[in-house]
């Protein structure tokens, strides 16, 4: 049950992650009245599909991210041409649904040779049926049927690129815009559950426990209050402990510890570090902590924020200057592993790695690579001080090069996770 209950929680720490993504970008396309076609967690083949008003919402089988497919982005798959032969279903002389095949099987239609059409400004259609052509309006959220599939057509003013500048910005720009506020939110969660370590204690922990160490072969646990090493009081100072062990290398020592207010000592005998030549027992020390105000939940997210974000970008950095091994990299069968792991360790480390997850792809998704949200607000940029947009066939040959880079990165790295797990390594 306890494996169960991690895979589902290492599952939906993704889901929540990209849907969150996926939101802003959907939310601010509505507002700017844009049709959405479709909002999909997941690449590849869909596993579940479910159309809800104009959206059709799918669950993909490669967990890999997601999107928002706008009208007008890619070019629409279905044009019909003056001389073609359709069927249409009228409803007060506006035309509500245009079947491309099977016309023979359709009923309560109209069937005729397309004359003229505009199915994105006038929303017209002449339709020729017996010599006599009769014109109809088309309903701007019309359906056009082909091969048993539905695809609402897109009047000109609910594409993505008839809105003005600064909408699509805020479309493209609010996916990560959500992540930053989901990592706030739950850094400001993992400070209020784990609260923050104490100024100036007056008292030590034991932090944690290293398998392997002359501690591990004791009943000394992580929480145990530190009291005194060889009748030496400890208090909150950890410099007089690390130096009681360093200097006591192969000497037993007697550890005294409080676990539940009971006091409880234990002999113990300090390796020796062969890096340093000091003595080693295997613990760290770790601060009690304190519950954190209202206010300052707020505060402590916002060091988190910024101290997380340098990290990242320092990350970056090595990246560029090519300071790293292909092993060091990981890819999503290694943050997999690491989110379970972490989700195994209970939900308040869960809460700051989702944080620390979330705060990555938002920062990741504003870089200006191509395919990535931060290369499309490059081009708007371009848009906005030219005056004019750049081709869209260059903009999608841009972005579709930089999805296979992408992809290709994302093949090596998972290669190097898989090796990693069949070899054992963590």
């Amino acid at each position: 049950m306890h494996t169960i209950q991690v895979v589902f929680l290492t599952v939906m720490v993704f889901f929540v992650i990209v849907t969150i993504h996926e939101w802003g970008h959907f939310y601010f396309a509505k507002r700017a009245g844009i049709l959405v076609r479709e909002f999909a967690i997941g690449f590849g083949p869909k596993l579940f599909s479910i159309k809800r008003g104009e959206t059709r919402y799918t669950l993909r089988l490669v967990p890999a991210g997601g999107f928002v497919r706008m009208a007008g982005e890619d070019p629409e798959l279905i044009e019909i041409h003056p001389g073609q032969t359709v069927a249409v279903r009228v409803k007060d002389n506006t035309v509500t649904r245009i079947y491309l095949d099977r016309l023979d099987d359709r009923s309560n239609v109209v069937r005729g040779e397309v004359e003229t059409i505009d199915i994105e400004r006038k929303l017209k259609l002449a339709l020729s049926a017996d010599g006599i052509t009769d014109s109809y309006d088309v309903h701007p959220q019309a359906l056009l049927i082909s091969k048993g599939k539905e695809t609402q057509i897109a009047p000109i003013d609910r594409q993505f690129g008839s809105k003005t500048v600064g909408q699509r910005a805020l479309a493209i720009v609010a996916g990560p815009v959500m992540n930053f506020v989901l990592a706030f939110v739950l850094f400001g969660l993992y400070f209020q559950m784990a609260g923050v370590p104490m100024e100036n204690p007056d008292r030590l922990l034991i932090g944690s426990v290293v398998e392997g160490m002359p501690a591990s072969q004791t009943d000394l646990r992580v929480g145990d209050v530190i009291d005194s090493v060889n009748g030496e009081k400890i208090g909150g100072d950890s410099n007089k402990m690390i130096e009681l062990i360093s200097k006591s290398v192969d000497v037993p020592l007697v550890f005294n510890v409080l676990r539940d207010g009971k006091p409880i000592s234990f002999k113990i005998t300090p390796k020796k570090d062969p890096t340093t030549g000091v003595g080693k027992l295997g613990i760290s020390a770790a601060v009690p902590t304190r519950s954190v105000t209202f206010g300052e939940t707020f505060t402590y997210a916002g060091k988190a924020m910024k101290n997380m974000t340098i990290m990242i970008f320092d990350g970056f950095k090595k990246l560029i200057l090519g300071d790293f091994k292909m092993e060091d990299l990981g890819g999503p069968v290694r943050t997999a592993q690491v989110t379970s792991q972490i989700a195994d360790e209970g939900i308040v480390q869960l809460t700051s790695w989702v944080a620390v997850l979330s705060l990555y792809l938002g920062i990741f998704n504003l870089l200006p690579i191509p395919a990535l949200d931060g290369s499309r607000l490059v081009f708007l940029g371009f848009e906005a001080v030219r005056g004019r947009p750049v081709d869209p066939n260059r903009e999608s040959m841009v972005h579709f090069i930089g999805f296979a880079m992408l992809m290709l990165l994302m093949l090596a790295v998972t290669y190097n996770d898989i090796l990693r797990l069949v070899r054992g390594e963590h």
